[in-house]
């Protein structure tokens, strides 16, 4: 039987319950504590879900390319702080993690800042940064990447399942897509009226509730993708529960 048989509500409650098996990693924390490979489910202060009772509810959901895992963590938290050492001709944090992008960008309509055009660009690309460079407000960025490094530091934890193989985890047809889709799909997983994700300009991250724009419309996790996320489950508890670093 197809998960899309099943109610998403259903399926979404049954998501959660399952991976509150599985401890919250909060900042500070060591990448030697997270595995190569896997997909995170963020939580965030504040913000509930609409099953019973007020526990956390799903903000996001991401994965990555191969062994890459601990590099995106990386990214969202910014724990090298080599990464605020930019300027006008290199790109910011937000060029490297779509989850802070995002939040700059709610952050940036909540003050009502003209900036956000400029934030909105991509300085990755060499033509981007050579057309545009000279525009930029390199203090204004700076002061921005800070407030969303203390707003993750301080308001998001995560917890995660070891998935290795890529090919399940990632794209269109990977598990995090229908993951996603669960969630996304959910009618009662609603944001709170005070949820900073409000002021975001993409309408999708408004009416979701998610902190991302991508396979919002997936289908709903399978039958056999629920036993998939079981297992993975299990594996990562008895990975966790020895205090083992991995490596």
């Amino acid at each position: 039987m197809s998960g899309m048989n099943e109610p998403a509500q259903k399926l979404c409650r049954w998501l959660h319950e399952q991976l509150e098996r599985l401890p919250l990693t909060k900042y500070p924390f060591s990448p030697s504590q997270l595995p190569r490979n896997g997909i995170y489910f963020f939580y965030e202060r504040g913000e509930t879900w609409g099953h019973d009772g007020s526990k956390p509810r799903i903000v996001r959901i991401g994965t990555h390319k191969s062994d890459n895992f601990r590099s995106r963590i990386k990214e969202h938290f910014l724990l090298d702080n080599k990464g605020m050492n930019f300027d006008s001709m290199k790109p910011a944090p937000k060029d490297r993690s779509i989850f802070r992008k995002n939040i700059g960008r709610a952050l940036l309509r909540k003050r009502n800042s003209n900036y956000l055009r400029m934030w909105n660009i991509d300085f990755t690309p060499r033509r981007n940064r050579e057309k545009y460079g000279h525009l930029r407000d390199i203090e204004c960025e700076k002061e921005i990447e800070r407030d969303i490094t203390r707003t993750l530091r301080n308001r998001f934890t995560f917890r995660f399942i070891i998935v290795e193989n890529e090919t399940m985890r990632i794209g269109s047809k990977g598990l995090e897509s229908r993951l996603i889709g669960t969630v996304s799909r959910c009618p009662l997983c609603k944001p709170t009226k005070n949820w900073l994700g409000n002021f975001s300009p993409k309408t999708e991250i408004r009416k979701s509730g998610l902190w991302q724009v991508q396979h919002l419309g997936s289908p709903t996790i399978t039958e056999d993708e629920k036993d998939t996320i079981d297992d993975a489950i299990a594996k990562t508890r008895v990975r966790m529960s020895t205090n083992f670093l991995f490596t």
